[in-house]
């Protein structure tokens, strides 16, 4: 048995609860905050038997898309008194990041 804790773009959220609800996943929904863009993430922790781990990160790739997002770095350049770059940098967002974990016991009431 395992712990999935799987971090996603809060845009994927409602499709991949359904998808995994369609296969008969339990998920429970987090909210979670993002570092890089500091922007509303979805935290889904998934119980998941050893047998159908490959199912649901199948069902996670193909739900959960990369997209990407022009960003306003305001990286200083040069010298202290010189204007800021603020030129939109295109980075990629979105996907799924994973953390897979065993689990000893797991107790339903």
């Amino acid at each position: 048995m395992k712990l999935v804790l799987a971090v996603i773009q809060d845009a994927d959220a409602s499709a991949l609860m359904r998808v995994l609800a369609d296969h008969s996943f339990d998920v429970t929904k987090l909210a979670s905050t993002g570092g890089f863009l500091r922007e509303g993430n979805t935290t889904l922790m998934i119980g998941v038997s050893d047998e159908r781990m490959e199912d649901l990160k199948k069902l996670v790739r193909q739900t959960c898309r990369t997209r990407t997002r022009l960003v306003a770095p305001s990286v200083p350049m040069g010298e202290q008194n010189e204007s800021m770059v603020s030129d939109p940098v295109e980075v990629p967002v979105g996907g799924a990041v994973m953390f897979v974990m065993g689990v000893q016991e797991l107790v339903k009431v």
